[in-house]
């Protein structure tokens, strides 16, 4: 008990040396950063017409293929979405594709017409 009783002592802070703050010039030194250097600079010649032909024809080949790629991923999601619509639904998902008795008999009969 006369543990208890004793006051907590205080935390013991531990003291950093810190440096002098920078002079201007060191300050302004460390401002300013040189430009970034570009990993694949710029040619300084534009290349010759058959090279650039060559790149133009690569570069629509390559669209042409991701284009594609992309037509397809996207028709692949729709019909993967349509089959779990129809899984969750149990019935086809698509109200205008049903049957025109189905889904007509909860609609008022203005509608009907």
């Amino acid at each position: 008990m006369a543990e208890h009783d004793k006051p907590p002592s205080p935390p013991v802070k531990h003291h950093q040396p810190t440096a002098p703050p920078p002079s201007a010039e060191e300050a302004a030194a460390g401002y300013y950063k040189a430009p970034p250097r570009y990993p694949n600079p710029p040619d300084a010649t534009n290349p010759d017409p058959a090279t650039l032909r060559e790149q133009w024809r690569y570069a629509t080949r390559q669209y042409s293929r991701w284009y594609g790629h992309t037509w397809g991923t996207a028709i692949l999601a729709g019909a993967a979405f349509f089959a779990l619509g129809w899984l969750i639904k149990g019935d086809n998902p698509l109200p205008s594709r049903s049957h025109s008795d189905d889904h007509r008999h909860d609609q008022p009969a203005s509608d009907r017409a």
